[in-house]
């Protein structure tokens, strides 16, 4: 096997698998950290003590997720980017049992059942081609669905029955991708995982809301983006001199987007998404600058320099290739044909993605993390304000505006010493500040001008003062009360010699389960310059953790959970968290946990579902007035390799048993997870266009026990078990072509 991917022995820091960290972030945990400013721990910022206390009393202990409380929230703006179904009763179900590491089953609550919606490698448009893992090529993956699927959404049109699916694809294993005759040849397998990357629109139709979905092979709005897709920059870096290459002189146009982690939808119903590990298939010149952004000098494994030079950074001309890449981008669903955008007034960093709320006043507001260890919490103020109806004028919103970076002041910072035992006053809070970087369309960072800040964000920030963090992913507005939770995953570093100590918003050194944490903005135009914060939960296994807090709920009444990472809510308000790294740290399979935020429960926290063996929970959506509730199922049996997977999953199919059309290995997929309450779902009937042989071997019902289920079909020869029924492909795309278009009216 050629060695850029043989799975890297020896230790980690990190919460995930020493393959997985390798792939993902490109072991960001073993290398020197990138932020060697000597700016803001909490320990050294803290100046005051704030006379608020939660009536609750919040504590922390090993995970942390933030956030941010803002008053007044519009609620034409949650009529389209807080869709939880309609007529029917919230989510109810009872907590399953943490399934082991070691288990190769996705797990749901009893009542309900799954199935996937789509797969790596499904065919998306008439022409494209059925999907072979042995003779793959990136001809064929640029139709068909990607690799990895992480954020995800799933936007009904009017009525129901029809809509979109949307995702991210944010990289590649091609341990389990290719076979060993093809991963030698790193041409082929760079040239694949190029159009492996980037985010998928696809079709999606069903018979009823609460309905299982099945995608439409050929639908009208289905549209692959990768890694060579043309983007239109905007924002006041555009045309900027950092941005120019010998390919784009003018730094106007760059080709592709890659590592796309989360993201959001915006109330005028396009999605947005987020460019985090760039590092991984980019290289450039050894300057502070590139290092700051954790840029290697050299290509990485992946080698997609042999396919376009544009990726080596030391190649003439390309210099600045690396400065296109690390942005929000902005894409629209509704519209195949449109060009997507990536802002550069919201600067360039690892954006987990971006999610934005509407003020009273018509300000948008959108908060990003920055995924690295002892970076940034950021927020961006649009300089005009929501037109309700105005979807044009609205679509540029996200061009200009203002920048900040959090600063962090804790109320008991001298009784922190990292082992995350709560402090006497019973919680972990404070003030904070957002400090300015660009506002007015000027730079208030001496030295930079505005391109500068905006293009290296990072050194922007350092010199601002920010508050270095636990490594902030998921930042999530809560459409019903204006509060922002952000997670805050892991830092492996912290307490380390040299490095940054335990601080009160982030307590605990090594801190291996991350946390969240709650702000709240002073100004409930969220436009203003200050904040109350509190730490919602400090995560971790009760059982074996003393120090894991659930906000004052009585922990041996809890689900364990640990490295939070995607946050979503549900129509009652209730937090949902997908974990990444639980496996590695606490010792059961990662899954799907809802968190309540109000009154006595607020703290309880109930786990709702498990993914396979070696599987991260990515991309939840909660329609929870259907009783459905959608995942994206990542890398799962990631420590395997082709011909020796570790995971089966969607299909279940074993080697002995394969049929053709069928393969014996894993595949990231989409599943949708439904109720039973109204009796099991119609199964499609097998034909000759169905390989499904139900030969499953009881995966993923309850607490691990239920029948097997037959591999699923493709978008055009019919629906999958538990999907759209005996619709041909014309009947689907035709009902499609009937539904109104998504978000047409702004």
């Amino acid at each position: 096997m050629n060695r850029f991917f043989l799975p890297m022995l020896g230790h980690t820091n990190g919460k995930r698998s020493p393959l997985t960290c390798a792939l993902k972030c490109g072991s960001q945990c073993t290398k020197p950290v990138c932020n060697t400013s000597a700016n803001g721990t909490f320990r050294e910022v803290a100046s005051s003590a704030l006379s608020r206390r939660a009536a609750l009393g919040l504590g922390a202990a090993a995970a942390v997720t933030v956030g941010v409380a803002v008053t007044g929230s519009r609620t034409e703006a949650r009529a389209t980017f807080g869709y939880w179904g309609c007529n029917g009763a919230a989510l109810d179900f009872d907590p399953i049992d943490p399934v082991a590491a070691t288990v190769d089953d996705l797990n749901v609550a009893e009542g309900y059942d799954w199935s996937p919606i789509i797969r790596w490698g499904d065919p998306l448009f008439d022409d494209s081609p059925e999907f072979d893992p042995h003779d793959q090529t990136a001809e064929a993956q640029l139709k068909q669905f990607g690799f990895n699927n992480d954020y995800l959404d799933i936007l009904p049109d009017e009525g129901g029955t029809t809509g979109v699916l949307v995702c991210n694809h944010e990289y590649t294993n091609e341990n389990t991708m290719f076979p060993e005759e093809q991963i030698e040849d790193l041409q082929r397998t760079a040239s694949v995982g190029i159009a492996a990357h980037g985010m998928a629109v696809v079709e999606i139709v069903r018979e009823a809301p609460g309905k299982p979905w099945t995608y439409v092979r050929g639908g009208w709005r289905n549209r692959r983006i990768t890694a060579d897709t043309p983007f239109r920059v905007d924002g006041p870096a555009a045309g900027s001199d950092l941005l120019k290459t010998a390919a784009d002189p003018e730094g106007l146009t760059v080709l592709g987007t890659q590592n796309n982690c989360s993201g959001g939808v915006t109330p005028w119903g396009t999605i947005l998404s987020g460019e985090e590990n760039i590092q991984n298939v980019l290289s450039g010149p050894d300057t502070p600058e590139n290092q700051r952004y954790g840029i290697p000098a050299e290509p990485p494994s992946r080698r997609w320099d042999l396919v376009d030079p544009r990726w080596d950074g030391n190649n003439e001309g390309y210099a600045n290739e690396v400065n296109r890449f690390g942005y929000i981008v902005e894409i629209d669903p509704s519209d195949p044909a449109s060009t997507p955008v990536k802002h550069t007034s919201m600067g360039r960093f690892k954006h987990e993605g971006a999610n934005v709320h509407i003020a009273p006043d018509g300000t948008v507001v959108a908060y990003s993390g920055d995924d690295e260890r002892f970076d940034y919490l950021y927020k961006f103020v649009s300089a005009e304000k929501y037109i309700e109806g105005d979807r044009a004028h609205n679509m540029g919103l996200l061009s200009s505006g203002d920048l900040y970076v959090a600063k962090f002041t804790g109320n008991t910072e001298t009784e922190i010493d990292g082992s995350g035992r709560l402090p006497s006053d019973g919680a972990f809070d404070g003030k904070g500040e957002w400090l300015p970087l660009v506002v007015g369309g000027e730079s208030r960072i001496e030295g930079m001008a505005v391109d500068e800040v905006l293009v290296y964000t990072r050194l922007a920030a350092d010199k601002a003062g920010a508050t270095k963090m636990d490594r902030p992913e998921d930042v999530e507005p809560n459409p019903h009360t204006g509060k922002v939770y952000v997670a805050c995953t892991n830092n492996t570093q912290r307490g380390e010699p040299d490095k940054a100590a335990a601080d009160e918003a982030n307590p605990r050194t090594n801190n291996r389960d991350g946390h969240v944490i709650e702000i709240t903005e002073d100004d409930p135009n969220s436009a203003g310059t200050t904040f109350q914060w509190d730490i919602l939960l400090v995560c971790g296994d009760p059982a074996k953790d003393s120090t894991a807090y659930f906000s004052g709920f009585p922990a041996d009444q809890v689900s364990p959970i640990s490295c939070p990472d995607n946050l979503a809510f549900d129509s009652e308000g209730n937090l949902w968290i997908s974990t990444d790294g639980a496996p590695g740290t606490i010792g059961y399979n990662d899954g799907l946990f809802r968190v309540d935020l109000t009154g006595e429960q607020r703290g309880r926290t109930t786990q709702f579902l498990s993914v396979p063996q070696d599987a991260e929970t990515c991309g939840p959506v909660i329609h929870d007035k259907e009783q459905m509730v959608y995942v994206a199922v990542q890398h799962p049996g990631e420590d395997g390799t082709f011909a020796q997977p570790r995971s089966y999953f969607p299909d279940y199919v074993l080697p002995t048993r394969q049929g053709e059309g069928q393969f014996a290995f894993a595949r990231p997929s989409v599943v949708q997870v439904f109720s039973l309450a109204g009796g099991e779902p119609p199964f499609v009937e097998e034909d000759e266009h169905e390989s499904g042989s139900g030969d499953g071997d009881g995966h993923g019902h309850g607490h691990g026990h239920g029948g097997g289920r037959g591999r699923a079909g493709n978008g055009k020869r019919g629906p999958r078990r538990h999907g759209y029924r005996g619709k041909s492909s014309e009947e689907l795309r035709r009902k499609a072509r009937q539904a109104p278009r998504s978000y047409s009216d702004g």
